[in-house]
Order: C-alpha cells, then structure tokens, then sequence
C-alpha cells in the first residue's frame, strides 16, 4: 500500500531540507520533488511577466504526479515535495509548513528574493493563502505546522507523527495576520 503526503509551504518554510531528512532516516520513503518533476516533465508554461515566477501546469503536473506514482511506487510512503504540491487532487496527508513572518523575511532575505517577491511571499505566510488553497482542496487531510521555534529534528518526528496518525495538526490553529496589522 502506498501512502501519499504532500508537504508545502510558502518558499523558505523548510519543505525541502524536512523531505531531504525524511529521505535519509526511514528506508520506506520515497520523495519526489515538485521542483525538479515540473523541469523533467516540461510542466513549466512559461515566466509571468510581472512576478518573475515559473507558471506551472497544476492540471498537468496532477495528472503526470498521479500516474508517476502509480508507475513507479507499490508501497511505502510517498513524500511530494514543494510550493504548488497542496494544489494537486490526491493525497493521503497534507502538511503545511508554517513561519514566523519575521524569520520567513530573513530566510527569503538571504537567498536573494526581490523586495516585491519577499513582501509578496511575507503577506501570503500572514494570510494563510497555503493553507487555505490546501484545506479548500483536501479538507481535514490537511495538517498545519509552526515551525518557527522548532528545530529541524523536533519538526522531522511531528511530521513523522502525522503520517503516522499519532498526532493531529488541524488548520486554522495558527495565525501570523498581527504582521499585516504591525
């Protein structure tokens, strides 16, 4: 049997270096980057113009997702991987990474981000638009997790925990909209 989590966030929450640590502590996983999966399977539309961001095919990226796992994963966990995963129809679990919009800022900060992209990306963090889009999409599969003050290890066992139905992260128990207010 194989069970599908999908882990998203907006950029800088921590989705990939927590997919990375999964992959190398439990054989039973298997991980697939949105990234990395939207560039080998030509799912990229195009640039928009005004953002400087890579337009995705959500409707194709779903359908090649859905049969690549199929093909290629008989049992075990299936971990999906990035920003747009939340956006695709079948999961078991889904778990949003949440930040401090503070520590987003410096994270964002340091990897060069524009100011528009940073403030962009700060204000969908405050407004929740990652978990919203999720629990639109997936209901109580959804899971919500503040990282702000956890390390990577504390993070790793509450997702670990998640997938395996011993703790509960439902969404809307987080809130950072006081740095919209500030």
């Amino acid at each position: 049997m194989t069970t599908v989590i999908y882990i998203s966030g907006t950029p800088c929450t921590g989705k990939t270096t927590l997919s990375n640590r999964l992959s190398e502590k439990f054989d039973d996983i298997f991980s697939i980057s949105i990234n990395e999966f939207v560039v080998e399977h030509d799912l990229i539309l195009g640039e928009d113009p005004n953002k400087g961001y890579k337009v995705i095919d959500i409707e194709g990226l779903d359908d090649k997702l859905n049969d690549y796992i199929k093909d290629n994963v008989d049992e075990g966990i299936v971990i999906v991987e990035g920003h747009v995963s939340h956006l695709c129809s079948y999961c078991d679990k889904c778990i949003i990474l949440r930040l401090n919009p503070d520590i987003l800022k410096k994270r964002l900060e340091s990897r060069g981000y524009s100011e528009s992209k940073i403030l962009e990306n700060l204000e969908a963090e405050a407004l929740d638009v990652c978990s919203v889009e999720a629990y639109q999409k997936h209901d109580d599969k959804v899971h919500e997790l503040d990282t702000s003050d956890l390390t990577i290890d504390e993070v790793l066992s509450l997702v670990y925990d998640i997938i395996l139905d011993k703790k509960s992260f439902p969404v809307g128990n987080i809130s950072f909209i006081d740095y919209i207010i500030k």
